[in-house]
């Protein structure tokens, strides 16, 4: 008789398109890949089989998901923390652990640790009243930005106040108001308005044994709070910036002891001693990343499994001098198979990413990734952003 070579199983808790996309990946390196789905609508249900329907809110529902794998990862940052520690403590391989993932799950927390590690920090301040905002905001000057620590993404729990009368509107006392209810926090991070010029990401990957990769800087280019455009390598950013942002990621994960991809979205800031500052950590791939999958000689996802297993990581080098990943949202066009050969007509080196969601307007869809000589920079812009509307609205 013989018997198929079956390889580790990983478990990923949550089934969206960063669930997905990590399925090519682990089908290459003959991983067992297996998802813990919010229902059987959500989309890595479609290219993974075994995905059993299950909330993360659950434990017991976690905890039978954990116990049919070797390695438990996730796609999203929500996971109660408490959960994960009852895991390891009952033997589970949490990648990364809540230890680390607790710098991405709560903001507050992120803010105290880049700042024990020296790195550079906008003014903030971990506030519980009214009163403590207004003389934040009096301290340092409005506009002030005042964030939930933990739950918020794509500009939810964001609001930017640009004096001490928008400081006191109804929306920020019920925020404050809310405190006294919640069991997940009991204060707001209130941080400066960064004059920042741009936004960047520094990508890196971690494993066990203390290897770290970093991919090249990107910039980040974000529509209504959304990621709209990547370019990679930053275009511009000087050698210093470029390696000083990069270490940064590095000593984060490191020093935080982060496994898998991590993002650091930073402020860009010239005229400042390290010319950024560290916006969000994401500990997961991560959508300024996307770009990887075909411009990167070693993808995001395929570098998470890496990491999660503790294998050697692959090589991070740009294919072809510069990369571009456009996203596109829901639009107008509701026939996306029908405009998709259409978009591969007109440009033909363009790589498109479906994520097989239905289409709603503003909703993540999908994303094309381009790459050439980085002297055509404009030209592979425009070429995926006729690609990205095609799909979306059917027009160029």
């Amino acid at each position: 008789m013989t018997y198929p070579i079956t390889g580790p199983k990983i478990g990923v808790v949550g089934g969206g398109q960063l669930a997905r996309m990590m399925a090519p990946a682990a089908h290459e390196l003959g991983v067992d890949l297996r998802v813990l789905a919010e229902s059987p609508e959500v989309c890595a249900v479609q290219v993974v089989p075994q995905a059993p329907v299950g909330d993360y809110k659950d434990f017991e529902a976690l905890r039978a998901f954990a116990a049919e794998v070797d390695v438990l990862t996730f796609d999203h940052e929500h996971v109660p923390t408490d959960f994960l520690q009852r895991l390891i403590a009952e033997g589970v391989n949490v990648q990364p652990r809540p230890d680390a993932l607790v710098y991405a799950q709560d903001k507050l927390e992120m803010r105290k640790a880049v700042e024990r590690l020296g790195l550079p920090n906008p003014r903030w301040a971990e506030v519980a009243n009214l009163d403590e905002l207004l003389d934040f905001g009096e301290e340092i000057g409005w506009p002030v930005v005042l964030k939930t620590p933990r739950g918020g993404y794509d500009g939810k729990g964001v609001l930017v106040l640009d004096d001490a009368a928008e400081a006191q509107s109804q929306t920020v006392k019920e925020w404050f108001a809310g405190l006294a209810d919640r069991e997940d926090f009991s204060s707001l991070l209130a941080e400066e308005k960064v004059p920042f010029t741009r936004e960047l990401s520094a990508l890196v990957a971690r494993r066990d044994s203390g290897e770290v990769k970093a991919w090249p800087v990107a910039e980040s280019i974000q529509v209504n709070s959304v990621c709209d455009e990547v370019i990679a390598p930053a275009p511009g950013i000087s050698a210093e910036v470029a390696e000083a942002a990069a270490a940064a990621a590095v000593t984060i994960a490191s020093k935080l002891g982060v496994t898998g991809v991590m993002a650091a979205e930073l402020f860009e800031v010239p005229g400042t001693d390290s010319g950024f500052l560290v916006n969000e950590l994401a500990m997961r791939p991560h959508n300024s990343g996307h770009w990887t999958q075909d411009g990167s000689v070693t993808s995001q996802f395929e570098q998470h499994l890496r990491a999660v297993l503790n294998w050697p990581l692959g090589a991070t080098e740009v294919k072809g001098g510069v990369a571009i990943m456009k996203n596109f949202l829901g639009g107008s066009n509701q026939d996306i198979f029908g405009m998709i050969p259409q978009a591969m007509e007109k440009e033909p080196a363009a790589k498109v990413h479906f994520y097989g969601k239905g289409v709603r307007a503003g909703r993540k869809i999908g994303h094309i990734n381009i790459t050439g000589e980085a002297d055509r920079l404009e030209e592979l812009r425009a070429s995926a952003t006729r690609a990205a509307s095609l799909i979306a609205d059917g027009t160029e």
